[in-house]
């Protein structure tokens, strides 16, 4: 526990914030075009009925300042699922004070918990701050591998 900042899972009343800081990492990104989803899919697909993926949240004095959004996927040479993690990220004005390393520990604790074999993401080959950082953490980039990708 960090007196800075609080991490925890996200909850329905998260979800607008989520989506504002989703709409920070596409600017950061130079993706802002690309955010064509809605607060509403957001809610149900965190918290509907059948929820596709989870997310925690990393506040400061009660405001949402990152998050992470993950899923699960699955290892058939481990038998064993995977936690996915689609995005992760923090304001600007936050960063360096241990919230980004916070959230990959919190997500390593739960994968070891829920039994899963490994965690996996990618990164945009120009972010070098994130590639630094990740190998800081002891990640290893896989360079022999290439994300594929059908969009409906």
């Amino acid at each position: 526990m960090n007196d800075k900042f609080v991490l925890r899972p996200s909850q329905p009343t998260d979800t607008h914030a989520i989506f504002e800081l989703i709409k920070a990492l596409a600017e950061y990104e130079k993706l802002s075009h690309a955010v064509v989803g809605s607060v509403e899919a957001l809610q149900k697909h965190l918290f509907g009925s059948r929820p596709y993926a989870e997310a925690i949240v990393a506040e400061s004095d009660g405001k949402a300042v990152g998050f992470a959004l993950y899923s699960y996927n699955y290892s058939t040479f481990l038998t064993k699922p995977g936690i996915y993690l689609e995005d992760l990220f923090v304001l600007p004005e936050y960063r360096r004070q241990g919230i980004g390393k916070a959230i990959f520990k919190y997500l390593a604790e739960l994968a070891v918990e829920r039994d899963c074999g490994r965690m996996e993401w990618s990164v945009l080959d120009w972010n070098k701050p994130a590639i630094a950082f990740y190998h800081q953490i002891g990640a290893e980039i896989l360079a022999d591998w290439r994300i594929c990708r059908i969009t409906f």
